[in-house]
């Protein structure tokens, strides 16, 4: 099954695309999506959209694995920009009939390190070992991505998406 991971982010957006098939996990692609903070939002937003579209369109994902919105009282307009480009990459999903799942970070940390509120680095060196990869995946972004994504293919694995459709 090919699942695409993405930490989702106005400036920079991680993404992973995995095959998950028997247990065995390998990565296909992965990499970030950038926009420029001096951009008005519409074209950071589009830019976003077109970027993640044509991604999708290249590697037909069957699932997309997304970090859940996570709002902190402090910093509620972060909260905002966040969810704008949440809400685009949902849309690129839906555009193409990609199964969207969506997780919050400390059930993707538990996944990948065993402890929820595990640090960057600690995720990073969890995904470099579970991948078994000669570098740490950078940016951090990247190895969100990739988390999230064996997080989910943990999941399937478990039966987690009865009745998933299969494209091909």
């Amino acid at each position: 099954m090919r699942i695409v991971g993405i930490d989702p982010g106005l400036e920079v957006t991680g993404y992973a695309v995995l095959d998950s098939a028997d247990g065995n996990v390998s990565i296909v692609d992965a990499g970030i999506i950038k926009t420029n903070r001096r951009w008005e939002l519409a074209k950071r937003l589009v830019v976003l959209s077109k970027e993640l579209g044509e991604l999708l369109a290249e590697h037909e994902p069957e699932v997309m694995a997304v970090e859940e919105l996570y709002s902190h009282y402090r910093f509620p307009r972060t909260s905002i920009l966040m969810g704008h480009a949440r809400g685009v990459i949902l849309e690129a999903a839906g555009k193409l009939d990609v199964k969207v799942m969506a997780y919050a970070a400390t059930r993707v940390k538990k996944s990948i390190t065993g402890n929820g509120r595990a640090s960057k680095e600690q995720v990073q060196r969890a995904v470099k070992a579970e991948c078994k990869l000669r570098k740490t995946p950078r940016p951090a972004d990247v190895a969100d991505a990739l988390a999230i994504g064996l997080c989910c293919a943990k999941e399937l694995e478990k039966g987690a998406l009865t009745g998933l459709v299969v494209k091909g």
